[in-house]
């Protein structure tokens, strides 16, 4: 029998091991049905602490990992399992049961009150999607897809993960994953059930009748960007100067009943190009247009999220480390799990100091996690509590970066297709690399069109 057998029960994953408890994990893997089936294996139980310290320490080798997780265990350090051991007890485990585990904790945590996370009762909430990088492997590419150009692959294959994100806190509050190939849309209407009650702010890629139909189904009110061609002749014009006009499915004519009424408010912004919203919220003194234009900022908070998950939690530029489909997907369901325990961290903070989440610092708290891992700081949930008060001191010292700043930057490619593109291919692609720089406020002028 291994010598992990039996001790590896006893390693927790430091701070994060407040929410992912003993407990949740047991349960977790009874609901999935994985149980341990092989003697001396690696334990299920340990495999799920595991599994979310890979993503913790991204960039560090299985054996470099599971060092951190044993700490000072001397029968556990002086006996680490190879590669493949780990790869073969990744698989017994899959992905249902790190999916689980994010579906148990997922969820709003802005408490009432908190500026930025509510508008006229309703909870505002983002829905947007990015992309991971996985290993180039013929399973991946077929499972997943990936950039293509003239005919050939352009890039690694792409896992897609769409979110709907809470706007006050950056927290999770459902997520779907599929491929490169498939589309955003799609993957955004299996989280209906999660919007209901909150205003869901979407981009302009996302409308469709679908879509809007689902989330109004399930109790969710909606602001989304749409392109000039969409539902573009007024119906019905209101008395603050928006309009009612029809949204309708591809191909069809205006007056199919196939489609949906929404009411239209154009702006611009700084004088710029004209930005029009779509919304189910109808009434214009209830909901002016003005409030709703200035709102739709809120929808950059779920970009500032995939930020914190793709750059600093992830790595810049990293690639996953899973060459199977299921191993990748088990990957992304850990990654979106520790960043909700990292903003439950942050929140918690902001909330006992009374600031705003978006002032405390990712990525110091994020340090802090991977410390109290090496440190083992979760023998006990005494210490876990230690440990927090700790972190609670070096807020005003260490974690508060103070108020946001307004702040643009150019929406340039940063770096180029290929490092072997050509170097007048490499001007084009990197020219006016500037970094952000502080602006004044946005001045956001309704239509005159809409406002006669």
């Amino acid at each position: 029998m291994h010598p992990w057998v039996g001790l590896s029960d006893h390693v927790r994953l430091g701070v994060v091991t407040r929410w992912v408890t003993p407990e949740l994990v047991a349960e977790v893997l009874e609901k999935c049905g994985v149980r341990d089936k092989k003697s001396g294996a690696l334990p299920v139980g340990f495999m799920v602490y595991f599994t979310l310290a890979l993503t913790l320490f991204q960039q560090d080798s299985y054996d470099n990992v599971a060092e951190q997780l044993v700490g000072d265990i001397a029968e556990l350090s002086e006996s680490i399992p190879n590669k493949s051991s780990f790869t073969r007890a990744r698989r017994r485990l899959g992905p249902l049961v790190l999916e689980t585990v994010f579906r148990e904790l997922a969820g709003p945590l802005a408490p009432v009150g908190l500026e930025g996370a509510f508008y006229r009762g309703m909870r505002l909430a983002a829905v947007d999607g990015f992309v991971l990088d996985a290993p180039d492997t013929t399973a991946n590419r077929a499972a997943f897809g990936g950039p293509v150009k003239n005919g050939q692959p352009a890039g690694f294959p792409q896992a897609r993960v769409v979110t709907l994100t809470e706007c006050g806190t950056h927290a999770q509050i459902d997520a779907a994953v599929g491929g490169f190939n498939g589309g955003e849309p799609e993957l955004a209407i299996k989280m209906v059930d999660s919007a209901a009650g909150m205003l869901v702010i979407i981009d302009r890629g996302f409308p469709g009748v679908a879509l809007w139909k689902a989330y109004t189904g399930a109790g969710a009110h909606l602001l989304i960007r749409a392109r000039s061609s969409v539902a573009a002749r007024p119906v019905e014009r209101l008395p603050d100067g928006t309009y009612l006009a029809r949204m309708n499915l591809a191909g069809q004519k205006g007056a199919h009943p196939g489609g949906v009424l929404v009411r239209v408010i154009e702006y611009r912004v700084d004088s710029g190009e004209v930005v029009r919203l779509l919304t189910d919220l109808m009434d214009p003194v209830a909901h002016p247009a003005a409030e709703l234009a200035r709102l739709y900022h809120a929808r950059w908070e779920a970009e500032s999220a995939f930020r914190q998950i793709k750059t600093f939690q992830r790595g810049p530029v990293e690639v996953l480390r899973s060459g199977d489909p299921d191993l990748v997907r088990q990957e992304v369901w850990a990654h979106l799990a520790v960043h909700h325990c990292l903003t439950q961290v942050i929140v918690g903070l902001a909330d006992d100091n009374g600031i705003d989440p978006d002032r405390v610092s990712f990525v110091k708290v994020l340090k802090h996690a991977r410390r109290s891992v090496v440190r083992q700081c979760s023998d006990t949930p005494t210490k876990i509590k230690e440990f927090l008060s700790a972190l609670a001191a070096k807020v005003h010292r260490k974690l508060d970066n103070g108020a946001t700043r307004l702040r643009e930057a150019d929406r340039h490619l940063k770096r180029p297709d290929s490092k072997y593109s050509s170097k007048l291919s490499y001007r084009i692609n990197t020219r006016d690399r500037r970094p952000t720089r502080r602006v004044t406020a946005k001045v956001i002028t309704l239509q005159p069109s809409i406002v006669q």
